[in-house]
């Protein structure tokens, strides 16, 4: 098991760049969640968007009693999604600002600065996680000069976070979060970048990684090898995102099958969010399609052929306590193996054991997977984590 796991869920399922619509979501469902698993107190993972940073940067004070009052213990916060990631259509905008820009920098302080008061209300708790986009998305970040931007941004941030354990105690880490398609997808991108940007233990010891298991599987990852991985470069975990994909196995279907299998892919290929895909292809080889729409349209016009396909892993966070819907799979197996690896003694150096369940989409799943209430659906994925966590 792992050693003193902190462990909820992730609010940025739920709409609202203000505080006042952090506190109505935090009332009409963190509350709920928290009764329905029945524990005295339930974790949580703050989505705080820059409007909410602003704001709190003068009454972090009064939030973190808020939160005690409803018995939430804030560990962690998403700094991934600076603005309203509830709009028509997010897309590519999540990866705005990236982090040549100064306006990441000032709102990430900003982030830091509000959870070492959050985390004045829980005495117990020394240590909080954010995390954070992996710089950006490539066609913003084209040149050296604005990689070289990141890399200085990210040293100031570990110059502010250090002054603020000397003055506080407590230590807040900032974990870049690889993504598909982005400038870091791979193990292989955060280990030379950490190598070139950030060599320094100090640098070190305030930034980390974020390891998302549905990201790490839609790039065909294993778990296991990511992790061990970091812990052999000296990357820090600052959390683990429990996360599940979508997993089409194209090679163990008939066509009659397989089309049925698009039909019901289809309804996953909505207009909010990125959904990239990774393709395995019955030669071995993999690539990565940008947007499953896309890729479902490159299917229609023959451009892609289903007899060619191995498998593919669709990154649509899907509820963890499923393992197959219909003609498609989950990648909980993927969420078994970190936990697992994690629990056995095998933890990368100086895991924070902070666990957030992320699965965003519920808002946009179709119908059929959704006929409960979004707090009750919520609570089944928490209560699945812990009890597996219990047994494993």
């Amino acid at each position: 098991m792992i050693s003193n796991p902190q462990f909820g869920y992730c609010t940025n399922v739920h709409a609202g760049v203000d505080l006042s619509s952090i506190q109505s979501n935090l009332d009409q469902y963190a509350v709920a969640v928290r009764d329905s698993v029945g524990d005295d107190s339930l974790g949580v993972g703050l989505w705080i968007p820059a409007h909410a940073a602003r704001e709190l940067s003068t009454d972090a004070a009064g939030f973190a009693s808020f939160l005690r009052e409803r018995r939430l213990k804030p560990f962690t916060i998403n700094g991934f999604p600076y603005d309203n990631f509830h709009q028509d259509v997010v897309k590519h905008r999540v990866y705005q600002p990236t982090w040549a820009e100064e306006a990441r920098l000032g709102y990430t302080c900003q982030l830091a600065d509000v959870l070492v008061e959050l985390l004045s209300g829980t005495p117990d708790e020394q240590v909080g996680s954010i995390s954070t986009l992996p710089l950006g998305w490539p066609t913003e970040l084209a040149s050296s000069t604005n990689l070289d931007a990141c890399g200085r941004l990210l040293r100031k941030l570990s110059d502010h976070l250090h002054q603020l354990e000397l003055s506080t105690g407590r230590r807040i880490v900032v974990a870049i979060e690889p993504e598909p398609g982005c400038q870091f997808d791979t193990t292989e991108d955060v280990i030379k970048w950490f190598e070139k940007q950030l060599p320094d233990s100090q640098h070190r010891r305030y930034l980390t990684v974020c390891h998302d298991i549905c990201h790490s599987a839609v790039m065909m990852e294993s778990q296991s090898d990511v992790l061990s991985r970091f812990a052999k470069a000296g990357i820090a975990v600052g959390k683990v995102q429990v996360s599940s994909a979508i997993q089409v196995r194209w090679d163990q279907m008939s066509e009659d099958r397989q089309g049925e299998a698009i039909a019901q892919l289809a309804a996953f290929g909505e207009d909010r969010y990125l959904h990239q895909t990774g393709r395995m292809t019955r030669a071995g080889e993999f690539e990565l399609a940008e947007d499953l729409p896309l890729l479902l349209a490159d299917v229609q016009s023959g451009k892609v052929d289903l007899s060619d396909e191995q498998r593919w892993v669709v990154h649509f966070h899907v509820p963890i306590f499923l393992e197959r819907f219909g003609h498609l799979e989950t990648s909980q197996s993927d969420v078994l193996e970190c936990l697992k690896f994690l629990s056995e003694d095998n933890l990368p150096p100086d895991f924070t054991g902070h666990l957030e369940v992320e699965t965003y989409a519920w808002t946009v799943l179709p119908e059929a997977m959704r006929q409960r209430g979004l707090a009750e659906d919520i609570a089944t994925e928490v209560s699945w984590l812990q009890t597996t966590l219990e047994t494993h």
